[in-house]
């Protein structure tokens, strides 16, 4: 007699199933929001360790280092930084030493081109190094760190799982998602960025559990941060007269110009300290001094931006001069920054490039019109999306990201506008995104394009649950239980696959125990299921899996002999890879 537990799990299994009908897409969904949750939490606890070294540096701790920096003497804004760098120049070699038997690993690569690893121990070197950075005052943003510990995380929970390949990636590809969100409380355009940024594509397979993810990491955050939007503005937006539009089209074309000179200046930062031929930790020391030095004149280089953004946002009075020499210091503390190996991310300093020429263009406006009823803020507002679409080559995503982190509705149609001028403006003077350099490992991005066709073989699981011809009704029902599949696969002595028991199959059988006891495998089995060999491309495979519905298709080898499966999940993920 079957035992009144397995028959009560396998009720409920069938229960769900009709009902509910959870698959492999409910798993990654759910893991997804698990992601995010962590993700969530560890950007929290991030932002809370700058905090407390922010404190042992300067002995002040608040949000916006920028206040700390006015406080603070001559000698104690050029210090500061350069101990900071040169602190993060010691972990670096520190961590370095530990883990030089080992291959670091960016996230984005991993994602696109590797096998989803991102190993924690690297990533944690390089967080500790971007604290101490970040915290001293150098110009460069906060996020880098927090989707980097997200998706180190995210590449751990899915190793330690053993999950496939495909799912790895998309697993990491969350936790990067879940970081941006929780950095910018923007749920949307934290999945947008990974998306269009690194996947380059917005199939549900892959976007759904990105919006998943993006979305837990944003409640996480309002939970613990608070639910107010990054960038408040005392004003509603308006655009006013329809008139005005021509006004966003001609500042995402000055955006557009801008944002190559934007990057060349960056890059020049790199290509100059690269040429010095220094030590890590002096490098890193000496970008700092820079930017201390820097700072004795503006102290508003400090930082990431976000606080004189906010300033910006919500000033119409302030001296267009002080602005322009804010901006040209801070374009040389984020080159220094950037150009001395400070680990940290661009994604702030670019919005603060972008508010800071839309004010200007704004302010320039209202001197020649004084009626105009867009304020510089409002320009300001505009020029952020429009400098981030230029330099991240991702249009939809800076729409979204702008309007989600100031929630001014009306502010949608000009970004829409100006993002698109810029895009294509910056795309016609030969720009590529800020991001393509993150592709390190060139034997590795030549893979990416110029890799063989993956087949099934390159997808195979193996070691599937499998049952006997002569297996009885109990055996099968224990498998069952104690596997998440729906189909196990039958075979003979040589292994040789014969066909399947469905777990639709056995509900007839669970109400009448006399029969139970007669069944055997090879009574219950589907015998004509189809199986795939290790020689089809992805595409026949696909034509396979159109003809059952399943989640899983055997693999065997010409004779018949049971090799493994592939699943519609990782299949389905890798098409939309290519």
């Amino acid at each position: 007699m079957l035992a009144f537990k397995i028959e009560k799990i396998l009720r409920l299994r069938l229960w769900l199933l009709e009902h509910f009908r959870l698959g492999e897409n409910s798993v990654t969904l759910f893991w997804a929001g698990v992601t995010g949750l962590c993700g969530g939490l560890l950007s929290v606890g991030f932002l809370r360790c700058i905090h407390a070294v922010q404190r042992l540096f300067t002995g002040h701790a608040e949000d916006n280092i920028v206040v700390i920096a006015t406080d603070l003497d001559d000698w104690q804004r050029v210090l500061i930084p350069t101990g900071g760098g040169l602190l993060a120049g010691l972990v670096l070699w520190l961590g370095g030493r530990l883990v030089r038997h080992r291959q670091p690993t960016d996230y984005m690569e991993a994602v696109l081109v590797g096998s989803g690893v991102v190993r924690m121990r690297d990533t944690v070197t390089k967080s500790i190094a971007s604290l101490c950075s970040i915290a001293s005052g150098s110009s460069i943003g906060r996020e880098g760190a927090m989707v980097t510990l997200s998706a180190a995380f995210a590449s751990w929970l899915g190793r330690a799982r053993k999950v496939s390949t495909p799912r790895l990636r998309l697993l990491v590809a969350c936790g990067a998602a879940a970081g941006i969100a929780a950095a910018y409380k923007t749920p949307v355009a934290g999945a947008l960025f990974v998306a269009e940024i690194i996947l380059g594509t917005l199939t549900m397979e892959t976007f759904g559990p990105l919006v998943v993810s993006s979305l837990v990491s944003t409640l996480v955050v309002h939970q613990l941060l608070g639910m107010t939007p990054t960038y408040l503005m005392p004003t509603v937006f308006h655009v006013g007269s329809n008139w005005n539009y021509p006004l966003f089209l001609l500042l995402g074309m000055l955006a557009g110009v801008f944002s190559p000179l934007f990057l060349a200046t960056l890059r020049g930062g790199e290509k100059f300290f690269h040429q010095l031929k220094l030590p890590l930790t002096v490098k890193l020391g000496l970008g700092g001094l820079l930017v201390g030095l820097v700072s004795v004149y503006s102290p508003l280089v400090w930082g990431n931006g976000y606080g004189v953004v906010g300033d910006y946002l919500r000033m119409d009075t302030l001296l267009w001069t002080s602005v322009a020499l804010t901006l040209l210091c801070k374009l040389f503390a984020t080159t220094a920054s950037v150009g001395s190996g400070a680990v940290g991310g661009v994604f702030t300093p670019t919005l603060f490039m972008g508010a800071a020429i839309g004010w200007l263009f704004g302010t320039l406006l209202h001197a020649l019109c004084p009626a105009l009823t867009v304020t510089p803020a409002g320009f300001a507002l505009v020029g952020m999306g429009c400098v981030l679409a230029a330099s991240t080559q991702a249009v939809l995503m800076s729409i979204i990201m702008i309007f989600e982190m100031s929630l001014q509705h009306e502010v949608v149609l000009p970004l829409m506008l100006g993002c698109v001028a810029a895009y294509f403006v910056s795309k016609g003077l030969g720009q590529q995104s800020i991001y393509a350099a993150h592709l390190k490992n060139q034997q590795a991005a030549a893979r990416l394009f110029n890799r063989r066709a993956p087949t099934v073989k390159d997808l195979l699981r193996k070691d599937p649950p499998v049952v006997a011809e002569t297996a009885p009704f109990g055996e099968i029902a224990r498998l069952f239980v104690t596997h998440r599949l729906n189909h196990l696969y039958v075979v003979d002595r040589q292994r040789q696959f014969r066909g399947v028991v469905s777990l639709h199959e056995l509900k007839p059988f669970l109400n009448d125990s006399n029969i139970t006891q007669a069944v055997i495998a090879a009574d219950i089995m589907r015998d004509d299921f189809p199986a795939l060999t290790l020689a089809q491309t992805l595409t026949e495979a696909l034509h396979v899996f159109s003809t059952v519905s399943t989640e899983r298709i055997p693999v065997v080898e010409p004779g018949r002999r049971l090799l493994g499966y592939i699943s519609k999940t990782d299949l389905l993920l890798t098409l939309a890879d290519m």
